[in-house]
């Protein structure tokens, strides 16, 4: 079994429509924080793979289901692995939870670009520091 990223989220009023309910938009925000967390926990940041490497990594497509609703103060966690790599980019399962209730699932396909917005090859380092969070069917 893959190594999962999790990060908790608490949904505050902001993230709410006028019911209460997270409006669904939020989603998106709370998975790319995940995201970037899950960098800080193999010791990296968006800015440190632009100054070290050259690179960005930018959402290339993201498809996402709506499953069930959360609601102003749940306790939400975001559980994020990686499906499959190739030379430029990866693509990351994210499974957004309230207890044993799925919320939201979304497919991110993320590309390593250089300041150009030109794709180029992942990082040797970062490849070895992702392939633990690699599912394998």
């Amino acid at each position: 079994m893959p190594k999962k990223f999790n990060y908790k989220i608490k949904v505050y009023y902001e993230d709410t429509d006028a019911g209460g309910v997270v409006y669904y938009a939020n989603y998106l925000k709370f998975i790319e924080r995940a995201r970037s967390e899950a960098l800080l926990d193999i010791g990296l940041s968006n800015l440190k793979i632009k100054k070290d490497f050259g690179a960005l990594i930018i959402v290339k497509s993201c498809n996402i289901n709506f499953i069930k609703s959360s609601y102003l103060e749940d306790m939400l966690k975001i559980s994020s692995f990686i499906t499959s790599f190739n030379k430029a980019s990866f693509r990351m399962d994210q499974v957004v939870s309230r207890d044993d209730d799925i919320i939201v699932t979304a497919k991110v396909h993320l590309v390593f670009v250089n300041e150009k917005n030109k794709p180029v090859k992942i990082p040797e380092k970062i490849l070895i520091d992702l392939k633990p969070y690699l599912a394998k069917d």
